[in-house]
């Protein structure tokens, strides 16, 4: 993987985790993320990990003014900033290849509207470790499209990550169930005339 205009480039990394959100707040994990980071990064030097999203607050509270959750983080926690890797907004289709790239993907949300990011991790035959909560349930069932974990188990998010790093033979049919079950229930050429015909005729 290679971003050039963010001076980024991946592409004799073997460990790539990544994590995609409109902001870096609370409703979407990024505290219990970059905890877990923290640990990792320590845990595993050849790792690497790519942060795509602006440093803001898209959903809830915000800060106040002059603080942010990334500066938060980043003061409370010690990181290797040679392998922590924040790239603000991307433009499609460098984002695509952020995801493409990635050996493990996190998504970590609290009960509310589910990310299309997170769909479209999975249609690349990306592998998701999500939060065990309402809205990724939906669609990720554990070992067998993806992995789920504990919103709130650092230690186990961790752990979860290690064990996709560690064996990616073993995930590599989770990958191919992941694009199997966006093809099968979210394809958008098959579900639009669907739902064309459904607003037409109720």
């Amino acid at each position: 993987m290679v971003l050039q205009n963010k001076n980024l480039d991946l592409s004799e990394v073997d460990e790539i985790v990544t994590y995609v959100a409109r902001g870096m707040e609370p409703y979407r994990g990024f505290p219990q993320f970059m905890e877990a980071v923290s640990i990792l990064l320590k845990k595993r030097p050849n790792c690497h990990v790519v942060i795509v999203g602006d440093d803001r607050v898209a959903y809830g509270r915000s800060l106040p003014e002059g603080e942010s959750y990334k500066k938060l983080m980043l003061d409370t926690y010690d990181y290797d900033l040679a392998r922590l890797h924040f790239t603000g907004s991307l433009p499609y289709s460098q984002y695509l290849q952020v995801i493409q790239a990635s050996s493990v993907h996190v998504y970590l949300t609290r009960p509310f509207v589910l990310s299309w990011s997170m769909l479209e991790v999975m249609s690349t035959g990306g592998l998701v470790l999500g939060s065990k909560t309402p809205p990724v349930e939906e669609v990720i069932e554990d070992g067998v499209n993806g992995l789920l974990v504990d919103f709130f188990a650092i230690d186990r998010i961790v752990e979860r990550i290690e064990e996709v790093l560690d064996h990616p033979d073993k995930m590599a049919n989770l990958r191919v169930k992941a694009r199997e079950t966006i093809q099968e229930k979210y394809d958008l050429s098959r579900l639009l005339p669907e739902h064309i015909d459904w607003i037409m005729n109720n």
